[in-house]
């Protein structure tokens, strides 16, 4: 696949690879737009990108002398995808894999190699749910390696023998005898046993590049010693944990699963909800109250479940996943009804063809069982909204909105042939799942732009 780019000042390449983070000006001509919250296009519409921002959109011809014009011959301008709740730097085959057989080179180098495939599937932005610090963002931002504007969270904060403790068994506990996993090691996950190490933790998180924090409050599948239902945090901790965020002007987001548990991390003060599988109308109430948001993997509705390496190299995680799909068999029926502000996520431990169909597969779940534009939202303008939680001061991506077709909005943008409204296969969706033939980018993605620079151009 080549990666061009259409900046008519110097733009250095690299393996075909763009690394400007400027551009100078391009307009996009004849394009139907999905502006990221109308269930409709505005057809027949003129975008100019100037630098790196939407500078006028406009059903009438727009005045651009010098500028680049790429007509979209009827095809649609959208934004750039959103993840809401990835992984780029769990890259292992499974948890267990990436703290006994992965060191820091390559799990360095399979992010890279991740956060490529993530653009170049359009995902613009990521939020990185846990895992990694800073540095791969920064080596992006630098224009060193291609890849989505990362909102990094930094390692996972947790308890012991929580979803964020990655120990052998026989591997000293961490509260007692300091970091002596390979996840403590590396800045990956971060044992708190108090209140007191929790706020370290989270201190330090922001201390080396966090947007947020990521806490691990319930019990998780693909880990090995905590039950899904586990209830990991205290009220006064969760309490804790906010208190930092809210010093820093960002939020906390919190891997929770029980009701308990929902229920705790929003009266504490926590923003986003990740998995969230027991939503129910009192959950919807308080998150309206607070007003809070939620990400899902709707993979874990899938049949294909129990297939997952991190999953079925695991007999603990192979049991918990079943055990826990029959528990969350109201989801999609809540989901429905109550309409919460739900941010997409695909939730991917693995590297970059497995992720890739999972992602595909996650997108085709999520119109199936909650509709195409409501997909749609949470792909582009909620998880926008979500991102910006991080606050005016840690907000790395400050200038402007994310997700969204506007005036004075980043110029992320993507344009498909066909429309996603309908059919949400030209941005990926897949039925398949393990069963799908490995890709090579996504054919009716034909360009790509980040922050103004082309990176795929295949009109």
């Amino acid at each position: 696949m080549k990666y061009q780019s259409l900046k008519l000042s110097a733009i250095a390449l690299s393996c075909s690879i763009a690394v400007s983070v400027q551009a100078a000006s391009t307009v996009f001509i004849n394009v139907n737009v999905f502006d990221g919250k109308q269930d409709k296009l505005l057809e027949n519409y003129q975008v100019l990108v100037v630098d790196n921002k939407i500078n006028q959109i406009s059903n009438g011809v727009i005045s651009a002398p010098g500028a680049a014009v790429i007509d979209g011959k009827g095809m649609t301008l959208m934004p750039g995808l959103i993840e809401g709740h990835g992984h780029l730097q769990m890259n292992g085959n499974s948890l267990p894999d990436i703290e006994n057989n992965r060191n820091w080179e390559e799990l360095a180098a399979r992010s890279a190699a991740r956060a490529q495939s993530a653009l170049m599937s359009g995902f613009t932005t990521w939020r990185d749910a846990g895992g990694m610090g800073a540095g791969l963002k920064k080596t992006i931002d630098s224009g060193e390696l291609i890849g989505p504007r990362i909102y990094p969270s930094g390692a996972f904060i947790g308890p012991t023998g929580s979803h964020a403790d990655f120990r052998n068994f026989t591997t000293p506990n961490e509260s007692f005898y300091g970091r002596n996993s390979s996840g403590g090691r590396l800045g990956m996950s971060c044992t708190a046993d108090s209140i007191g190490d929790i706020k370290a933790c989270a201190r330090q998180n922001y201390m080396q590049g966090a947007t947020q924090i990521k806490l691990m409050s319930s019990g998780g599948v693909a880990s090995s010693f905590d039950p899904w239902q586990l209830n990991a945090y205290s009220l006064e901790e969760l309490e804790a944990a906010v208190e930092v965020a809210d010093a820093y002007g960002s939020y906390a987001m919190s891997h929770a699963y029980s009701k308990v548990s929902l229920l705790r991390n929003l009266e504490a003060g926590v923003k986003t909800l990740e998995h969230a599988f027991m939503f129910d109308k009192d959950v919807y109430k308080a998150m309206k109250k607070n007003d809070a948001y939620m990400t899902t993997n709707m993979t874990a509705f899938s049949p294909y479940l129990g297939q997952i390496e991190a999953i079925n190299s695991n007999p603990a995680s192979a049991r918990k996943a079943k055990t826990a799909q029959a528990a969350f068999g109201n989801y999609i029926d809540n989901v429905n009804k109550y309409q919460p502000k739900l941010g997409f996520h695909v939730d991917c431990v693995g590297g970059v063809a497995a992720c890739e169909q999972q992602s595909d597969h996650s997108i085709y779940l999520s119109g199936k069982f909650l509709g195409n534009h409501y997909t749609l939202l949470s792909m582009t303008s909620v998880n926008g909204e979500i991102v910006k939680l991080s606050g005016e001061v840690l907000d790395p991506y400050y200038e402007g909105k994310l997700g969204v077709v506007e005036e004075g909005a980043y110029a992320d943008l993507l344009l498909v042939d066909g429309n996603p409204l309908q059919d949400l296969s030209v941005i990926g969706a897949n039925e398949k799942w393990f069963d799908a033939p490995k890709r090579d980018g996504i054919e009716t993605m034909k360009v790509i732009m980040k922050d103004g620079v082309i990176y795929k151009n295949t009109l």
